[in-house]
């Protein structure tokens, strides 16, 4: 019940911010379905062969850069039950310095990981993610980003007390604008060094550079309120220790948005 009653508090906390702000700033609600033929969470496949489910409803607290979220992860194969999981994230986000080249966005995200079908002290995490970008830097290139993760267990004396540690993940954004889509083509490369993070005795991490991922998205607009976004990926697994393998996969998301 701790997770339930933090995010409780979060909540009631962000709502304040939307007080007596103008009236055209309003509570923003999206609703995602996404589709992935792969789950690679930080490079490791959750699911092995099995594609992936994600349900997500995301809050944005009256434009204040403060929001919150809920997202339910399942398999495509009833095998993966005490594998399912709930995220309950806060998040906030702005940007420093917005009239220099060195303008800087960043985005600060608390995540509670519930594995509901397992005991609590054996599975459940939470993850906190800093993530930086500066999209003035290259003048119209690409946008370099940087995102520090920390993740440790839910609580004190879990079974899971080994996982604790970091990632570091170095990345490029380009938008590219194509003749032939409405919208560009989102195109990103990501290297991530793992630094202790998510090691058990079962299935120890080394601290090295483990994967890189390369990626290309879209989006194509439905109506006013709902859009499409398919994505293609590509893994390029370093570390044997996380995946044994390059993994190509897709996924296809479904937003609705009010």
């Amino acid at each position: 019940m701790a997770k339930i009653r933090i995010l409780t508090v979060a909540v009631i906390l962000l709502s304040t911010a939307g007080m007596g702000l103008a009236e055209e700033d309003k509570l923003g609600v999206t609703l995602d379905l996404t589709y992935a033929s792969k789950w690679l969470s930080d490079g490791v496949e959750v699911y092995s062969e099995d594609s992936a489910f994600f349900k997500t409803a995301s809050f944005d607290l009256y434009g204040t850069g403060f929001g919150f979220s809920l997202t339910h992860a399942s398999a495509s194969d009833s095998g993966w039950v005490d594998k399912e999981r709930l995220d309950y994230k806060v998040f906030y986000s702005n940007s420093l310095f917005d009239a220099e080249t060195y303008k800087t966005k960043y985005k600060f995200t608390w995540a509670y990981w519930n594995y509901y079908d397992r005991a609590r002290n054996r599975g459940n995490v939470q993850d906190w993610r800093f993530a930086f970008s500066w999209p003035k830097l290259l003048d119209k290139g690409p946008v370099p980003k940087y995102t520090l993760v920390y993740c440790h267990p839910a609580g004190s004396g879990y079974d899971n007390r080994t996982i604790s540690g970091f990632l570091h993940i170095l990345g490029l954004d380009y938008s590219l604008a194509t003749p032939q889509l409405p919208n560009p083509v989102n195109l990103s490369a990501n290297m991530t060094f793992r630094d202790g993070a998510g090691c058990t005795s079962a299935s120890p991490k080394d601290h090295d550079w483990s994967h890189a991922t390369l990626g290309a998205s879209t989006k194509f607009k439905i109506t006013d309120n709902l859009s499409f976004v398919p994505g293609v990926y590509h893994q390029i697994s370093m570390d044997d220790s996380v995946n044994t393998r390059d993994v190509t996969y897709c996924k296809l998301s479904m937003k609705y948005a009010f």
